[in-house]
């Protein structure tokens, strides 16, 4: 069956339909990772979007119960070169066409997914619609311009969590992280905001010693407190931060209070709640691949990242130190604060995209917590 990709600029693309029949607008964006496939679908932080991958071959691996980030595929349709017919792992249970057929999301095939990504990267990301049923072009062109743009819609609350729960599992031995815990520290008790949190992020968290009660993005300050938390953990998330005005207003009140660590949509509400300013991205950074450097070490790290959207370093006080930056455009990618424990980092450490260059983050958290609550947060100034 035939499918089209057409974008709101005019730009259109003819493909194989696979996974649901239907039709699904979001903003168009590319992941240059060459793995993961199954973990990039799940990823909260894709709600709203049309995920093309560069990687040509796709779905080689199948589906498994143990790769996800979610319970279900977050992305809002799925643009690949090549769709592989059979797909040949010991963990399979499904192939990926079975899998988003289940799960309502459509996919094109067959399509020059290099092309899509040169557009994207040329003009930016924009809107756009997949389709299996409307074959008029000036019709589906019309249908991405009148799309709703991210920067009117408050995904997270899609993506959320409706009550709060604990957490308490980690990873399988055979994929133990790694982390390594201080000898003398305690189970902390961490309370995590859900803006779309990932299953791994929940796992390091866990295997870095702590407690996990995980509440909606929606929870106020007082009941965060009332939880009596050691520490709190800011998730990744989708669409706009600017949007999520109401978290934005609750962890202005938690800072100062507890030690705080962010990541992704996270790092940008800390910023924003720090007084800062937060901006769009020309076609974001997506993929496995992100060189970041650390500024207090000088150390690189190939980092995994899903954003669209960046902290202005301009826009921060001056009690805010920038300690990560991307070496392809110098956006921030960390920052601290000078006085109290408080750190975030806009790339997902928890990913280990091949290498674990940036789980050392959980292991500062931890210490963090630990001198904190031994009223020796001061000493620890490197990480």
């Amino acid at each position: 069956m035939q499918a089209i990709l057409a974008l709101e600029d005019g730009r259109y693309f003819m493909g194989r339909s696979f996974g649901a029949i239907g039709e699904r607008t979001g903003e168009v964006v590319f992941n240059t990772s060459m793995w993961g496939y199954q973990e990039i679908l799940t990823d909260p932080s894709y709600k709203g979007q049309i995920l093309v991958m560069t990687y040509p071959e796709i779905g080689n691996c199948g589906i498994n119960d143990t790769d996800r980030e979610s319970a279900s595929p977050k992305v809002e349709g799925f643009v690949i070169r090549e769709m592989s017919e059979i797909h040949s792992n010991w963990r399979s249970g499904k192939d990926l066409n079975q899998y988003l057929k289940e799960n309502g999301i459509v996919g094109i095939s067959e399509v020059d997914t290099r092309a899509i990504t040169k557009h994207i990267r040329s003009k930016g990301v924009m809107k756009g619609i997949i389709s299996t049923l409307d074959k008029n072009i000036d019709s589906l062109i019309r249908k991405a311009k009148n799309a709703a743009s991210l920067k009117d819609e408050d995904l997270v609350r899609k993506v959320s969590c409706s009550t709060p729960f604990s957490w308490s599992g980690g990873r399988e031995e055979e994929w133990a992280s790694g982390i390594k815990r201080p000898s003398d520290e305690r189970a902390y008790h961490i309370v995590a905001y859900d803006f779309g949190i990932k299953l791994n992020i929940k796992r390091c968290l866990h295997d870095s010693g702590m407690r996990v009660t995980v509440v909606p993005a929606w929870t106020n300050a007082e009941e965060v407190i009332a939880l009596q938390p050691d520490g709190l953990f800011l998730s990744n998330g989708p669409g706009d931060p600017a949007v999520v005005d109401y978290a934005i207003v609750q962890i202005g009140k938690l800072i100062g209070k507890l030690p705080i660590f962010g990541i992704c949509l996270g790092h940008q509400i800390l910023g924003l709640a720090f007084g800062g300013k937060t901006f769009k991205l020309k076609f974001g950074h997506r993929g496995g691949n992100q060189p970041v450097m650390n500024l207090l070490t000088g150390r690189v790290e190939i980092t995994a990242q899903n954003h669209g959207y960046a902290v202005d370093a301009t826009s921060l006080p001056t009690w805010i130190e920038i300690t990560h930056i991307n070496l392809n455009d110098e956006t921030v990618e960390g920052m601290r604060h000078r006085e109290l424990p408080i750190f975030s980092v806009q790339y997902h450490p928890e990913s280990s995209p091949g290498p674990h260059d940036s789980l050392y983050l959980f292991e500062y958290f931890s210490a963090i917590l630990n001198a904190f609550h031994k009223s020796k947060a001061s000493e620890i100034r490197t990480l």
